[in-house]
Formats: C-alpha cells, sequence, structure tokens
C-alpha cells in the first residue's frame, strides 16, 4: 500500500521519480543483505496480495514493494530497472545478493540496467 500511496501522491509524471526515490530512501540505512530466500518470499508475498488489489500492480510496484518488504525486516537488496530494445520495452525487478533477478523469466538477462538502487561499482549492464 505504501508504494500505491506514493505513486499515486502527486503528478503522475512524476511517479517514477517517487518511487525511485522511496527505494533510495530505504536503501540509506546499512542492512544485512538479504539471502536469496529472503528476496524470492518477499517478491512472491508482493504477487499474491497484488492479485487482490484493485489498482495496476507491474513489475514497477511489485519491485518496490518487496525492497520495502525486505527493509522492514531489516534487509536490504538491489533494485534493478532497465531497457531491452526490438521492441523497446521498460522493466524493474529485484535482484538477489549474487545478482540473480528474483523470481523472474530468463528473459529479464535481455535488459540493459539504466538504474540500480544501491548503485553498484561494477557496470550495470545485464
Amino acid at each position: 500500500m505504501a508504494t500505491l500511496a506514493v505513486q499515486r501522491a502527486g503528478a503522475k509524471t512524476a511517479s517514477m521519480a517517487r518511487l525511485t526515490a522511496l527505494v533510495g530512501a530505504v536503501n540509506r540505512r546499512r542492512r544485512i543483505p538479504a539471502s536469496p530466500g529472503e528476496v524470492l518470499d518477499a517478491v512472491h508475498a508482493v504477487r499474491r496480495v497484488a492479485l487482490a488489489s484493485p489498482f495496476r500492480v507491474a513489475c514497477l510496484e511489485e519491485s518496490v514493494a518487496a525492497v520495502i518488504i525486505l527493509a522492514m525486516l531489516g534487509k536490504n537488496a538491489r533494485w534493478c530497472h532497465g531497457v531491452a530494445a526490438d521492441p523497446i520495452r521498460l522493466h524493474a525487478w529485484v535482484e538477489t545478493p549474487d545478482g540473480d533477478a528474483a523470481a523472474e523469466p530468463p528473459s529479464t538477462r535481455r535488459y540493459t540496467r539504466t538504474r540500480v538502487i544501491p548503485e553498484t561499482k561494477e557496470p550495470v549492464t545485464a
């Protein structure tokens, strides 16, 4: 619900900026990296709840909500936003500490990461 409230709390054109600011804010505090299982559990929990939601819940909302759940548990995970070409597609996902996209199909590897929170020192190519 926090994700949807932040997303809808202002101009529609700035909703992505608000959500990425939220992800940045919850990742600012030092937290223990979430295990791959914890990341998967958070993503699956969000997807189960989203099934009953009367609002649009897609990859952006799901990934932000999963990061918030992990932060509430004192854990963190890497949030990613990327783009794929031909046709141009945007996607957001959460990565496990070992760099795997959590609960995502293999096609997610086709996306080039354009935004990663928290930022990493490695190149942002997928």
